[in-house]
């Protein structure tokens, strides 16, 4: 069976880009997904310059129209989730189930936004002056630049893209490199939507040299960006020498406090799946389990038996619980984590190397530490299936523990105590709280987003979008 080759999107049509490029299957890297060429930054600047020349009749063009164009594509998503759901699995390695339950939240995301092309909020007040009247109203920001990454590539797209296009921007969408099958089949269904030409635009290509061309176009007005700190620092720095609006999501290291009120299996179960589904692959994951003395030693013994019984393997095989890491890069970065909590003295308590399967494949046991507060594998974000428990010695201990750290994102409480709930909620140090739930899993239609070195900008999803994707503008006319 051919493979197929996934071309970028500039100005309505498809363009091939250079070289042959295999999109790896990090679950057998013996039979690639398929092939892609990239661009360079003529292209890109191509790309670019063809969203700028359709913004002005598109920030003009009717909501009704908009959203009907973003409904149709929710519905496609939504119709088309098994099998993009299985791109998803075999290209980035989520199992199956997940590939499928981040495919069905894209479409969803479409949908929401298609509702909010008609509900763009305004103002009319009573001026101080009399005869006066002030209204207040938003438009679109203009060319906006999007750059994704790789570990949610049809979710992460769409709660970017559909925000930009419902509020009446254009798009030039730049994906992470190892998933342009994902980006490919989002920007196919959108190019069959009805959007005029250049409104919408993907470009295939390496972050050096597409994302930074992206980043500098002269006729860029905003940049919303998930990925790496590094990165989103670079690109922060770039943004800021020409006032560009930044919207940036930078990653996590996450802490799930475990007090001795808990529950402690639904805790075992938070913590499995916070840390570890999705391969450990996500800004949100737990990757800091905070367990208070009294149960420590309980807590440990039950995530040693738990993790014994997660089956690590082919994402489309139902009977798996985890898929490979995405790629040979990301397995060193956790490999070399792995050889950090070794040298700096934590404990190995589960996991801690590869597992071999039948296939080539990036494959990597679900490993857990005891760890001290100061080890690199409690400070740094990973991105993979490994995490770090520390032992608190009460509630206020925790809270300070789990605020002790460079990152915001997101936090997590398991305790049947209201009082340290509430407590947990107000003072923790991040952008998302949950209690009793992973700190892995939030809803569509609600704000994300972190503080500290996790988030800049304004947050993403939900109706909060409004702030980062339109301006306002305020009116005055004399009766």
């Amino acid at each position: 069976m051919s493979q197929p080759r996934y071309s970028s999107y500039i100005a309505g049509q498809w363009l091939a880009g250079a070289g042959d490029h295999a999109d790896e299957n990090p679950a057998d890297l013996d039979r690639p997904v398929g092939h892609y060429g990239v661009l360079d930054a003529a292209a890109t600047a191509q790309a670019v310059d063809a969203a700028a020349a359709a913004f002005p009749a598109w920030s003009l063009s009717s909501p009704q129209q908009r959203a009907e164009i973003l409904d149709l594509v929710g519905s496609e998503i939504l119709a088309r989730k098994e099998e993009l759901g299985r791109l998803l699995a075999r290209e980035e390695g989520k199992t199956l189930a997940e590939s499928i339950g981040e495919a069905a939240r894209a479409g969803q995301i479409f949908k929401f936004f298609a509702g909010e092309a008609l509900r763009i909020p305004g103002e009319k007040l009573a001026s101080t002056r009399p005869g006066v009247e002030v209204e207040i109203t938003r438009e679109p920001v203009g060319v906006v630049g999007i750059i994704a990454p790789w570990n949610f590539p049809l979710a992460i797209p769409a709660w970017k893209i559909a925000p930009a296009l419902a509020f009446g921007n254009t798009v030039v969408f730049k994906p992470a490199e190892i998933v342009p099958g994902c980006a490919w089949a989002l920007a196919e269904i959108l190019s069959r939507a009805g959007l005029p030409e250049g409104v919408f635009n993907m470009v295939l290509g390496s972050g050096r040299t597409v994302g930074h061309a992206l980043a500098c176009h002269p006729k860029l007005d905003a940049l919303s960006f998930t990925g790496s700190v590094p990165t989103g620092r670079a690109l922060l720095r770039q943004a800021a020498e020409r006032a560009l609006k930044v919207q940036m999501e930078m990653g996590g290291k996450n802490p799930l406090v475990v007090l001795a009120d808990a529950e402690l299996d639904k805790a075992v179960e938070c913590a499995v799946n916070g840390a570890f589904f999705s391969t450990g692959q996500r800004c949100t994951a737990s990757s800091r389990l905070i367990v208070e003395a009294p149960v420590y030693e309980a807590f440990v013994a039950r995530m040693q038996a738990r993790l014994a019984m997660l089956q690590v393997g082919d994402p489309l095989d139902p009977q798996v619980h985890i898929g490979p890491v995405a790629s040979a890069a990301q397995l060193d970065t956790d490999l070399g984590y792995i050889q950090a909590g070794h040298e700096d003295g934590a404990e190995l308590l589960a996991g801690g190397g590869r597992v071999e399967r039948p296939t080539r494949g990036h494959f990597l046991a679900p490993t857990l530490f005891a760890a001290q507060p100061g080890h690199r594998i409690a400070r740094e974000e990973i991105f993979g299936p490994v995490a770090a428990v520390l032992r608190a010695d009460d509630y206020e201990h925790a809270l300070a523990l789990a605020n002790g750290t460079e990152f915001g994102l997101c936090a997590g409480i398991c305790t049947t105590s209201l009082r340290h709930a509430s407590h947990f909620r107000r003072h923790a140090q991040a952008g998302m709280v949950m209690v009793n739930l992973p700190t892995a899993g939030v809803d569509p239609h609600v704000p994300f987003g972190g503080r500290k070195a996790s988030s800049y900008g304004p947050r993403e999803q939900g109706r909060y979008a409004v702030e980062f994707y339109t301006t306002v503008k305020t009116g005055y006319t004399l009766a």
